[in-house]
């Protein structure tokens, strides 16, 4: 066994049980991820944290554990804890099998990337059903103060995005469709990066760590601006499996105004990353513009 995985792992109780440990250096996150698979063929998920991310790291695993709860096929909760001589903070996770979505649906016919986009759909208002408590979210009222400080930073940020200004007007002029909601549990990240298709052509949802709570139609909007690249078949299905194919209007106004309000103002946050990823949050600012028909439509042109 390599040194630096006895130093890193050695002080967990499972580690005894390893014999293969690999690091897994896909995704965006910050955490350490590896590969693990014990003496009896069981494959496993352990992700690393600083010891200064522990609070944070355990409510992403009770999160992670009420996700379960709810039956999907996910990456579930094993164990949590410290390790490195209480430097890091790890969690055990089970391992799903299978290949990236993103890299997967390209590949299949029409028809399959619509069918695993319906059960995409139903799991994810699976995860939303899951029973938390009754919070009431002023939608319109807090929406509009975020919005309100985006302006300002966005004035100030010393790029413009184009047609910023059709933009800034169907956001101002779609607050009003925000109504005051009962909060859900979200994933926070949902989209084909984080969707495992199993061999058995069967859906999986793994990296829950930017799990989140609020209006759960806002977690569409990583479909609007990623799944939608990749596979508009898939997109189209996930909206569909969702709604059990009676989406409501609302929801398109609501999701126009939440893609509208990301694809606007991500620029702000994008700027100290440089040149190829301002880059890409232009074109992603003009692709949301052509698919919403410059603003004169709420409903994305690929899904009529």
């Amino acid at each position: 066994m390599n040194k630096n995985f006895i130093d890193l792992f050695g002080d967990i109780p499972e580690f005894k049980s390893w014999k293969e440990i690999s690091q897994i250096n896909k995704g965006w996150s910050t955490d350490e991820k590896f590969y693990i698979e014990n003496l009896e063929g069981k494959q496993f998920l352990i992700r690393l944290n600083n010891i200064s991310e522990f609070d944070k790291k355990q409510s992403e695993f009770n999160a992670i554990k009420l996700i379960s709860s709810s039956k999907i096929n996910m990456s579930n909760p094993i164990a949590f804890g410290t390790c490195c001589n209480n430097q890091k903070v790890y969690m055990i996770l089970t391992w799903v099998d299978g290949e990236s979505a993103e890299e997967i649906l390209p590949n299949l016919s029409g028809n399959e990337q619509y069918n695993l986009g319906i059960e995409a759909g139903i799991i994810l208002r699976k995860i939303h059903s899951i029973p938390i408590e009754s919070i009431i979210i002023e939608c319109e009222k807090d929406f509009r103060k975020k919005v309100e400080t985006k302006i300002i930073q966005y004035k100030n940020c010393g790029i413009k995005v184009p047609n910023d200004k059709q933009f800034l007007e169907f956001i101002i002029g779609n607050l009003g469709n925000l109504n005051d909601i009962n909060q859900t549990i979200r994933h926070g990240d949902y989209h084909v990066g984080n969707i495992i298709i199993t061999k058995d052509r069967k859906i999986g949802v793994i990296d829950f760590n930017r799990f989140d709570f609020g209006d759960p139609w806002k977690e569409f909007n990583r479909l609007m601006t990623f799944s939608r690249k990749i596979s508009i078949p898939f997109a189209k299905g996930q909206i569909d499996g969702y709604f059990k194919n009676k989406v409501p209007d609302l929801f398109f106004k609501l999701s126009a105004l939440y893609t509208a309000y990301d694809s606007l103002f991500s620029i702000i946050s994008t700027i100290p990353f440089g040149g190829e990823d301002i880059k890409n949050t232009i074109c992603l600012s003009k692709m949301i513009f052509d698919d919403y028909n410059g603003f004169d439509s709420y409903i994305p042109k690929w899904y009529r």
